[in-house]
């Protein structure tokens, strides 16, 4: 799959393959969920038909951030993940367009123009009926159905796709992830959502306080999801251990940018500089600011037995009957267990107070210690 980041090395490109053209699609494809992929799929359908590329074209920063910033909604995926995944299902080529004022001031014909005909020479557009483009969204479907038909290009639009009645959008998987819906954002996305990184050295505070993470950096943006969740650790090795991990801006002890810190269950090994993708499969609680690091310390043991008690049930362990509600919202996909409810809403698991200090038992400490430090 080809990645080409400008009209000006898509020129290049087409010289290179004969000014052949392509079958294209235009979107910010966030978090390429099920919507997206059928999407795709129509997009593959069209360009075998064709004999031509399958070409995506999105935008980098995406519209919304663009004029909104860090009032836009926080991102699904990063740029390189997304790539990732458009070409896993199907995408043979990647235009990414940077969304500056020079395109931003781009009329809806000189748009047309300029990247649908002279840059991509596209044969056949598949597209919302709701698509927008051009300088104050001035274009729409309509206009590229009459310019298409005139230019010698078709224009379709795509079809919906639903789940439980009600369209998969970006927003849909974002307001499901904010409610603490694992199992529902698995089934939209088509995968659990995660998040993919390189284990950085930090502060390594967590070793002071017995629970050492392995920490992956996040861009200093808007999060689709934060607060304490256990996890599925997927090393490079191919192993997936279970955890528990942190992510967002760890308001008792401070941080210049979010992070996401990742405390591996009985794990005693060196991850510093390996790659690692981390699954969310139930939410656990919010950040929250303790007085101090003997606070924090009891939250976090509170929390590696919730995790513990998760994936215990998960592993098919008789459960107790208080622990009936939490067996009965679980699910799995590809051999992740996913809740579809915020735990501590559905176990008695012992938790620490907003403020102040807590207490926690002997034996939550001992099982808290037994994974030795493995990173900061």
């Amino acid at each position: 799959m080809d990645l080409i980041r400008g009209l000006h090395n898509l020129a290049c490109l087409r010289k290179q393959d004969g000014s052949r053209g392509c079958v294209a699609t235009i979107g910010n494809f966030d978090g390429v969920h099920l919507g997206h992929q059928a999407i795709l799929e129509q997009l593959r359908e069209r360009a075998a038909a064709y004999g031509l590329p399958a070409t995506v074209v999105v935008f980098e920063p995406q519209p919304r951030e663009f004029f909104a910033g860090d009032k836009a909604p926080p991102r699904l995926t990063r740029l390189a993940e997304k790539v990732r995944l458009l070409g896993s299902h199907g995408a043979e080529r990647v235009l990414c367009l940077p969304f500056n004022e020079a395109l931003r001031s781009l009329s809806a014909r000189e748009f047309i123009e300029q990247v649908l005909i002279d840059g991509l020479g596209v044969r056949h557009l598949v597209v919302g009926d709701d698509f927008r483009f051009g300088c104050d969204r001035a274009g729409d479907f309509a206009l590229l159905e009459r310019i298409g038909a005139a230019e010698g290009f078709a224009v379709e639009h795509t079809r919906t796709f639903e789940i439980a009645g009600e369209r998969v959008s970006s927003t849909r998987v974002r307001k499901v992830l904010a409610a603490g819906d694992m199992a529902l954002a698995a089934r939209l996305l088509g995968r659990a959502h995660h998040w993919q990184g390189r284990v950085v050295a930090d502060r390594q505070l967590g070793r002071t306080i017995g629970v050492p993470t392995a920490n992956l950096p996040l861009p200093n943006a808007p999060l689709a999801v934060s607060g304490v969740y256990a996890v599925m650790a997927h090393l490079a090795d191919g192993r997936a251990c279970p955890a528990v991990a942190n992510i967002g801006w760890r308001p008792t002890v401070g941080t210049p940018r979010p992070v996401l810190e990742v405390h591996l269950l009985d794990f005693a090994e060196d991850l510093y500089g390996q790659s690692m993708r981390v699954s969310f499969c139930a939410f656990l609680r919010g950040e929250q600011r303790f007085d101090g690091l003997e606070a924090l310390k009891a939250a976090i043991y509170a929390d590696i037995a919730l995790a513990r008690r998760f994936f215990a049930l998960a592993a098919g362990e008789t459960p107790a009957s208080d622990e009936q509600a939490l067996l009965d919202c679980m699910t799995s996909m590809a051999d992740l267990p996913l809740a579809s409810r915020p735990l501590s809403a559905l176990m008695n698991a012992p938790t620490a107070p907003l403020h102040g200090t807590a207490e926690v038992s002997d034996s939550t400490a001992r099982e808290a210690q037994a994974s030795r430090p493995h990173d900061g």
